[in-house]
Parts: structure tokens; C-alpha cells; sequence
């Protein structure tokens, strides 16, 4: 529950408060305009980034392999493609991140070990 407030009010909050802070420091025009750009770079970062991993987990299921970590980095790159179009500078950062390969670790790290909780409390349960 105290991560759906998170996500729902003080995000957002905090966004709004650093646009506002942005428009007084840098003006409206360039504020507005650096939203836009941030989400034209941040669409074609995520084509490009789930185009990869759309390949890597084709040939990764050409080998007969599970193609777990290519289905992580989708996670990923469509959490981090839905952040970068929502305005504002905080989303925007934590987008970049979810994109670029080597912070996208991070985030991968971050769901395979609430996975592993989850599946040892028993709230997930493996059926063979």
C-alpha cells in the first residue's frame, strides 16, 4: 500500500514541484520544450532497446533456451519507454535508466530478487 502512494501522489508531486522550480529557473518555452524532447529520445531509445532484445530473445529461443533475461529487459525497456512519455524530469531519469544496459542490471537485480521473496513466502507458487 505505501508503494501505490508513492507511485500515485509523491511522485507526481515531486515532478510537478520540479517543473514548476524548472519554469521559474529556465522559463516555460525551454521547460516545455525539454519535456517533449525527452519523450521524442525516450521513444526512440525504447524502439530501438526493445527491437534488441526482441532478436536476442528470438535467437535465444532458436537455441532452445529460455529467454528469461530478454523477457527482464522487455519489462524493463516498456516500464522505462511508459516513463519517459510522462512528462516530467523525475520520470524522465528513472526511464534513462530502465533503457541503457548497464543500469537496466539494476532493475532486473531489483525483480529477480522480489521473485525469489516471493516465491519463499509461498505468494508465488511454481506448478510442473
Amino acid at each position: 500500500m505505501r508503494y501505490l502512494f508513492i507511485l500515485i501522489i509523491a511522485i507526481p508531486a515531486a515532478d510537478i514541484g520540479l517543473l514548476l522550480f524548472s519554469g521559474k529557473a529556465i522559463g516555460v518555452w525551454p521547460t516545455f520544450l525539454l519535456i517533449i524532447l525527452t519523450g521524442v529520445i525516450g521513444a526512440y531509445l525504447a524502439k530501438r532497446e526493445g527491437l534488441q532484445t526482441i532478436r536476442k530473445a528470438q535467437a535465444q529461443l532458436q537455441n532452445g533456451q529460455i529467454p528469461g533475461e530478454a523477457v527482464l529487459d522487455g519489462i524493463c525497456i516498456l516500464a522505462g519507454g511508459i516513463l519517459l512519455l510522462l512528462p516530467g524530469f523525475i520520470t524522465d531519469i528513472s526511464g534513462f535508466l530502465m533503457l541503457f544496459p548497464p543500469t537496466r542490471r539494476v532493475f532486473k537485480f531489483l525483480m529477480i530478487n522480489s521473485l525469489r521473496k516471493k516465491i519463499q513466502r509461498g505468494n508465488i507458487k511454481i506448478i510442473r
